[in-house]
């Protein structure tokens, strides 16, 4: 495991701490600003509010936090159309806030077609982002089927080319497949960051705790996304979980638990945090304050997994996620519809758990597909009742 060792500048009344991002020489805020949830008027995703939105931001930079983060599609109607959150940080960074910050944006890997599209999104980060150089450049959203095709139409060259030019600084990307795929696209390229998500809920989700410790030991700073699993390990908490933390002998709020649970592991650089308003922030850049590495107790950690113990006692289908069951044969992902069915109970978040079974789900993939065929059940080394629980799907989510 490589060391890490965390700086401190004061800030006011609290102290914003450092990491060293990888093996690069940039040393970047322990919470890092996700522009991706900004507040909005009219409900309407694509209209920041850009008065408040800008007061939250430089509220955050003028107390020590410097890695700033974006995409092309946040803060839009659909993946393919570019969002308004670069071009709301292209205004909001004027007046030498810049220069105080490292930014991060994404190419928008899913609408890549051709070789010439590479520099052309590029340019239009740039020219929306109104900066000369983008610091951390970042293939959104690998996984299995995205990266292939990048690699094939010549990805590695085009950063090498835009690195040469000056456009960027450092590469990177965000990862959403298993683990396996993970060290392929590590070996492929000479990467500077890598973007996962983790939480404690998510140790085995996705690339996972394996994922992190992979990549953090090759050399790549790791930048950790959704630590409040999209706001449910800080929203409508459990009357047994709560209880939970109230034993604890510092009394912390559940979004400081999950904070200092990441900040105590010393092979994540950055944890960012989608803030939508400037409670948050100030919240957020408090609890910053004493992030160190390898400072919770044992018995803390211990209260952490309790909590856990506790979330995993709500969940309704005992699916472990092994993928014997598919493929299947009508098409439906049956380990990704079970888990959002799970989410639904355990962190009793019904919209929540709809929106990322339409937002994750192609059509293809969804319960209302299934045909009762029991291919799966014939398979299912847990002996779950799958007909049985996709068609609860399909009664709470729809089709």
């Amino acid at each position: 495991m490589r060391s890490k060792f965390a700086s401190k500048t004061c800030w006011g009344d609290e102290y914003m701490l450092y990491r060293k991002l990888g093996s690069t020489k940039e040393e970047v805020s322990i919470l890092g600003f996700g522009c991706m949830r900004l507040p909005v008027l009219d409900d309407k995703p694509d209209k920041i509010d850009n008065k408040l939105a800008t007061s939250m931001i430089h509220y955050a930079i003028d107390n020590g936090v410097n890695y700033i983060d974006t995409a092309y599609p946040y803060h839009g109607n659909s993946l393919s159309e570019g969002g308004m959150s670069e071009v709301f940080l292209g205004e909001a960074l004027k007046g030498g806030y810049r220069e105080k910050v490292t930014l991060a944006t994404k190419l928008p890997s899913w609408i890549i077609e051709d070789k010439k599209d590479f520099e052309f999104y590029l340019n239009q980060q740039l020219d929306r982002l109104q900066t000369d150089k983008i610091d951390f450049y970042l293939l959104h959203t690998l996984n299995r089927t995205y990266w292939p095709k990048l690699e094939n139409l010549g990805v590695t060259d085009f950063l090498d080319a835009a690195i040469a030019d000056e456009k960027i600084k450092y590469t990177g990307f965000s990862f959403h497949d298993d683990f396996e795929v993970l060290p392929e696209i590590i070996s492929a390229y000479n990467w500077d960051v890598c973007q996962l998500q983790y939480n404690y809920m998510d140790k085995n989700y996705q690339a996972g705790i394996d994922g992190l410790r992979y990549a953090s030991d090759q050399g790549l700073g790791v930048v950790v996304m959704e630590p409040l699993k999209g706001g449910v390990l800080a929203n409508n908490v459990p009357l047994e979980v709560q209880s939970i933390w109230d034993m604890a002998e510092i009394k912390r709020t559940p979004v400081e638990w999950a904070f200092r649970y990441l900040w105590d592991d010393p092979q994540i650089d950055v944890v960012l945090s989608g803030m939508s308003s400037i409670e948050q922030v100030v919240e957020n850049i408090k609890i910053a304050d004493e992030g160190h590495p390898n400072s919770l107790t044992f018995d803390e950690k211990d209260l952490i997994r309790e909590a856990k113990y506790e979330y995993r006692q709500r969940i309704k289908v005992g699916c472990t996620g092994c993928g014997y069951c598919m493929p299947c044969p009508s098409g439906v992902d049956i380990p990704h519809v079970l888990n959002q069915l799970n989410h639904f109970y355990m962190f009793d978040d019904p919209s929540g758990a709809r929106s990322h079974y339409y937002g994750i789900l192609k059509e293809s993939e969804r319960a209302i597909n299934c045909t009762e065929c029991g291919e799966c059940e014939k398979q299912c080394p847990q002996g779950v009742s799958i007909i049985k629980s996709l068609k609860e799907v399909v009664e709470k989510f729809g089709s």
